[in-house]
């Protein structure tokens, strides 16, 4: 088989690959709204207190108290806003259930318009919850309403951090559940403070947790996932789908560690104290509309003695996925930029990427010269395998020839071929081997461009504005269509004439998928086979001109 059907048979692999991934969304049934939004205000139906975590030794705090200690009073809604978020705290609970990213817009068209990447809407769900739980029901969770000093806060021009405290009492206890905004900074410390003047010790945990809903839509040709993961020394990087959380619920003891929710090129992050010991767990809520999944932590217990204090301390991330920020919080959450089995592979290529783009300052051309380093890494491999194609392509009216002559005869006509092979030194396999030791990185680097947020509303040139997303007017993927046509032509011709129109038909097929493709990918390719053309019609030529 030569290079370029191996090529292109990995390539049909890979695509069916991609689409093979793709998963039904699955939605439960829809009975009534439990969460919405009224002219500020929140409206609370008693069917959400069951996003709760559980408690050792039981199973639940009353619902009732937790009805009584909620509706007390109508929540409200606190906007904090810094250099690079928009956030929306529901002083019920502490809540945030909007973050807006100032340096990401939905679209290019209008830069104002935010993503939202935390949202609490009608239909789709996307929230961060913390709180402390205890048996004596003297500890506030995501349902108490707190008192707030102001309904705005804004980071000023030269402070470095922005406090938003929060208070709870009851019985006694109080609660001081404060977050820290920072200059430039997507994470975001939280400390609940806890002063008990009860009479009696008091005793409970902190927990965290993100709750959001399955996605309504997502693509069908370019797949990444979305979903719960979570991290420690000892299970290391995992994911923990939807689907996993109906099947069955997640409890387990770590030390450290985190927990997220990630999609395309952003996520939501919990980073607890990692000295402390932690539950990580699950809930799925499919009885109501919109079902909703929830990945938490909850602490070890701490007691507090009467007339003392103690503190919990957590910090929550929601933001890009940028490699070098997320290495600096914690151990392992860069590992939520998700590149496959071939993370080994995709990191070095990204960090070539990024190094590129540090000295041109555009990320098309980036990806240009990191494909013109790969193609030099493997230029003697791909030498060899023009070579070989070449010698075939030199003999190849000698195996027509043969093939006349022995007709139907197969096991004559292998012989003479194997005959011919050997006196003109040519290894049929010396075309393929080559290209398998590529394959791997070719996938490496998909994954590395596809998971590139920088790449996201990134310009190239002219008409490409956004690398990330498909070429409007479709020009690059013809572009890479011609350049796979006339890679086919410098190959020798399939001897079978059905598998000669299939190989004719494929650059048109590829240049169909391709033009779903985000343009990084595509301008990726384009590269990719202009130099392999070029390399492949010099060492043709020197072949039929009776060079080696």
């Amino acid at each position: 088989m030569d290079n370029t059907r191996l090529f292109l048979f990995a390539a049909t692999a890979f695509v069916g690959m991609l689409i093979w991934q793709q998963w039904q969304v699955d939605y439960g049934p829809k009975p009534t709204v439990v969460v919405q939004k009224n002219n500020g205000e929140i409206a609370i139906n008693s069917s959400n207190l069951d996003d709760l975590p559980e408690i050792d030794n039981q199973t639940s705090v009353s619902t009732t108290d937790l009805q009584n200690d909620t509706l007390q009073a109508s929540a409200s809604l606190i906007t904090v806003e810094t250099d690079v978020i928009i956030a929306v705290i529901d002083t019920q609970g502490g809540v945030i259930r909007s973050i807006k990213l100032k340096k990401y817009p939905v679209t290019l068209e209008d830069p104002n318009e935010y993503l939202e990447l935390v949202h609490s809407d009608k239909d789709t769900v996307h929230i961060l919850q913390s709180g402390l739980r205890n048996k004596a029901n003297t500890a506030p969770t995501h349902h108490s309403l707190f008192i707030t000093q102001k309904q705005n806060y804004t980071l000023d021009e030269g402070d470095k951090e922005l406090l938003v405290p929060l208070i709870w009492r009851k019985d006694g206890v109080e609660v001081v559940k404060t977050f820290r905004f920072t200059q430039g900074k997507y994470l975001v410390d939280v400390q609940h403070k806890v002063l008990n003047n009860s009479g009696s010790d008091w005793q409970g945990s902190e927990y965290r947790q993100i709750q959001r809903t399955r996605p309504l839509s997502e693509s069908k040709l370019i797949n990444t996932y979305t979903g719960a993961v979570y991290y420690n020394e000892v299970e290391k990087y995992t994911k923990y789908s939807f689907d996993d959380m109906e099947d069955e619920q997640l409890k387990l003891k770590a030390s450290g560690g985190w927990i997220a929710m990630i999609q395309h090129y952003f996520l939501s992050a919990w980073v607890p104290d990692q000295d402390g010991n932690n539950l990580v767990y699950s809930i799925s809520s499919t009885k109501r509309y919109p079902s909703t999944y929830t990945i938490g932590m909850r602490s070890a217990n701490k007691v507090v003695n009467n007339g003392a204090s103690t503190e919990f301390n957590s910090q929550f991330f929601v933001g890009p996925k940028l490699v070098e920020r997320l290495e600096e919080i914690s151990p392992g959450l860069d590992l939520t930029v998700d590149y496959g089995v071939l993370t080994f592979l995709s990191k070095p290529l990204y960090w070539l990427l990024s190094f590129y783009h540090s000295y041109v300052g555009n990320w098309g051309l980036a990806i240009i010269l990191l494909t013109f380093t790969i193609k030099a890494v493997f230029y003697k491999l791909s030498e060899a395998s023009y070579r070989s194609m070449a010698r075939m392509r030199k003999v190849a009216p000698r195996l027509k020839t043969l093939k006349e002559r022995h007709g139907d005869d197969r096991q004559k006509m292998n012989q003479a071929m194997m005959e011919l092979y050997k006196t003109e030194k040519i290894n049929p396999m010396g075309g393929c081997l080559p290209m398998l030791v590529q394959i791997p990185v070719f996938i490496a680097l998909y994954w590395a461009l596809l998971e590139t947020v920088a790449l996201r509303q990134a310009p190239f040139i002219l008409w490409i504005q956004d690398l990330s997303v498909m070429d409007p007017y479709y020009v690059m993927p013809v572009i890479m269509g011609i350049s796979m046509f006339i890679q086919q032509r410098l190959n020798p011709a399939p001897p079978d004439p059905i598998q000669a129109k299939v190989m004719m038909a494929l650059p048109f097929v590829f240049t169909i998928f391709f033009a779903f493709f985000p343009a990084g990918l595509v301008l990726y390719w384009i590269v990719n086979n202009t130099l392999s053309i070029a390399q492949q019609y010099v060492i043709t030529k020197r072949i039929e001109a009776g060079g080696n």
